[in-house]
């Protein structure tokens, strides 16, 4: 039992693992999966605030939404998988400055690039967007062996006791976790609960994903009313 709670807390201090899937106001997006977003007024503020690039990228990120209506939810992992696998990666330290900074879906796709906690929250709220039920999805901390770090993936579950498909921005093709034996999970979580993972399944339920120290910080830039400027410009 001590051993369990000390590499809880050390995994804590590695990551600290934060997401919203609560409504937000009205001009923050993701707030329901049938809700209409301004197309215009994100095109145009990600223009002003990272310039002409990055409203092609939002564009383009608007007509994946358009494409996924209709689609199963197998389709629709796919296409949203790579879509966001097209971006650059990048450390956090050398693009916005800070050792650990969860950039929001607007602000990865206006920088046109992150780290993979960025890669994994802007696949998982866009598939929330597109109907995907927020209990067949897990933000998940995992090490990766084959970098020797922590790293940090999207998992599905097709059904509550199915094997999770594993998106991921290092291995870019979606397989079941029994195949990604790279990967040694850590936690998992959405916007209601946090698992300690013990094997490559739903893992031990270990409270409230609110209790999560970043959850707040992300909840208030969901939107685009406050878009960060990276210290790094990619383009």
């Amino acid at each position: 039992m001590k051993a369990k709670i000390g590499r809880q807390k050390r995994f804590q201090r590695v990551c600290q693992l934060c997401v919203v899937a609560t409504a937000l106001g009205f001009s923050c997006l993701y707030a329901s999966p049938t809700q209409t977003l301004d197309t215009n007024y994100i095109k145009s503020t990600l223009e002003t605030r990272y310039g002409e690039r990055a409203g092609m990228r939002v564009a383009a990120w608007f007509k994946v939404l358009d494409e996924s209506q209709g689609l199963s939810e197998q389709e629709k992992i796919t296409k949203v998988n790579n879509f966001f696998n097209l971006f650059r990666f990048i450390d956090d330290i050398k693009l916005w400055g800070v050792s650990n900074y969860w950039a929001s879906p607007m602000e990865f796709i206006g920088v046109n690039g992150g780290d993979c906690e960025d890669f994994s929250i802007a696949k998982y709220f866009t598939l929330l967007q597109l109907g995907v039920p927020d209990d067949k999805l897990r933000i998940t901390m995992v090490k990766a062996t084959s970098v020797n770090q922590y790293h940090m993936v999207l998992a599905y579950y097709e059904t509550p006791g199915s094997i999770p498909l594993v998106l991921d921005n290092l291995d870019r093709q979606i397989k079941p976790a029994t195949q990604r034996q790279d990967l040694i999970p850590v936690y998992s979580f959405n916007g209601r609960q946090l698992w300690l993972n013990k094997e490559k399944g739903r893992g031990v339920l270990a409270g409230s994903s609110e209790r999560l120290e970043k959850w707040n910080d992300l909840k208030n830039r969901l939107g685009v009313e406050r878009l960060k400027m990276p210290k790094l410009r990619l383009e």
